[in-house]
């Protein structure tokens, strides 16, 4: 009698992304990103919604990793190189800013993520960027914060929309 993930929604999901992986291209609606984006509904009696997060997890990995390699045969493993540090460099302006003040705040009473968790984990990938410091997908995918209000909170979309992103280098790094 658990909450999960609806069964049927989820074997739609999977379904077509077997397909899209079978297939010797990848449609559009499989990057890694809309793979990120994957929600279903909760339904008593689904599917266990961690053992289908991780899927999704290693399904985002396996279709950046085939990206990757198809760019690399095309432009060659120095061009995906060079595509993958264009991308960094859109992350670095706002790893520039002081901390507390790199995203947007929530107005009024509304709450959003506590600025100094995000702020820990836009400083690992300050150092992964500028020392080399590990830093996985997972690790940036896994984290959580805490809620604030005001200053001293980042307005939630910003923040997961910057990290999606910040987790498309991290794969193509890999």
């Amino acid at each position: 009698m658990r909450l999960g993930y609806d069964r049927s929604d989820v074997d739609e999901f999977f379904g077509r992304a077997r397909t899209a992986y079978e297939q010797p291209g990848i449609p559009d609606d499989f990057a890694p990103f809309d793979v990120r984006r994957a929600s279903f509904d909760l339904k008593h009696g689904g599917y266990s919604t961690a053992a289908v997060d991780a899927a999704l997890d290693r399904l985002e990995t396996a279709f950046a990793t085939r990206i990757r390699e198809r760019f690399g045969k095309e432009h060659g493993p120095d061009a995906w190189m060079r595509d993958l540090a264009d991308r960094a460099q859109g992350l670095y302006p706002r790893l520039r800013r002081p901390s507390g003040e790199r995203f947007d705040h929530p107005s009024g009473l509304h709450k959003g993520y506590d600025a100094k968790d995000v702020d820990a984990i836009l400083d690992r990938l300050v150092a992964f960027f500028d020392q080399g410091s590990p830093l996985t997908a997972d690790e940036v995918r896994s984290v959580t914060f805490g809620r604030r209000r005001g200053k001293k909170a980042y307005s939630e979309r910003v923040v997961d929309v910057y990290l999606a992103r910040a987790v498309d280098i991290l794969l193509g790094a890999q």
